[in-house]
């Protein structure tokens, strides 16, 4: 059996708050730990994006992964359900944090340099992008056919989008910015991905 000891304080009361404390550093660093490694999950999800040094060249990365992501959705069969469930939750977080960065930072930058019908046809194609991902996330939870044709057209919207930045509306910003411009871009677009990493 064991014995608490209390301790007299000065008016009278005990002292048993040495278990308390002990949970409440206990807690405290568990938090802590809990923040560190939070950062260094959204670090390392962010950091494709940053090694690549340029706002462009990041962007063309992610597009590059959500691709690959794409590709392995439809290598899937009807009997993958638990597959396809993760690696749409993957496509979904990856698209969603590359639609952050673009609608936050870089298509106000592009309405900054008078291409603001380019930004909001981008930022259409996007909620458009949303609706897809989000009726192939219910065909999977319904266990309705037609998940692949879904995803094709999914997939060819997402191809036509990434066409129009890459070959067309993002070369012909980049091409406007100075380089601290660009850097600033880079940096705001960083900051803005780490955030919902």
């Amino acid at each position: 059996m064991t014995t608490t000891t209390y301790k007299p304080y000065r008016n009278g009361q005990t002292d048993n708050s040495s278990n308390g404390t002990s949970a409440l550093v206990a807690g405290a660093a568990g938090f802590g730990l809990g923040l560190l490694a939070a950062a260094g999950r959204r670090a390392a999800v962010q950091a494709v994006t940053a090694a690549a040094g340029d706002w462009f060249e990041g962007l063309k990365a992610e597009h590059k992964m959500a691709r690959t992501l794409f590709e392995k959705l439809a290598e899937t069969t009807d009997d993958d359900k638990a597959k396809r469930a993760t690696l749409l939750l993957q496509l979904q977080h990856a698209i969603g944090k590359h639609n952050v960065q673009e609608e936050y930072v870089v298509y106000c930058v592009l309405r900054e340099h008078g291409q603001t019908d380019d930004a909001d046809e981008l930022h259409a194609e996007h909620g458009e992008l949303k609706q897809a991902l989000f009726d192939l996330e219910m065909i999977g939870k319904r266990q309705q056919t037609g998940f692949l044709d879904r995803l094709a057209e999914a997939r060819a919207a997402f191809e036509e989008h990434v066409r129009e930045e890459e070959d067309d509306i993002f070369p012909r910003l980049q091409s406007s910015l100075d380089a601290e411009q660009a850097k600033l871009l880079t940096g705001r677009m960083n900051r803005e991905g780490f955030k919902v990493a």
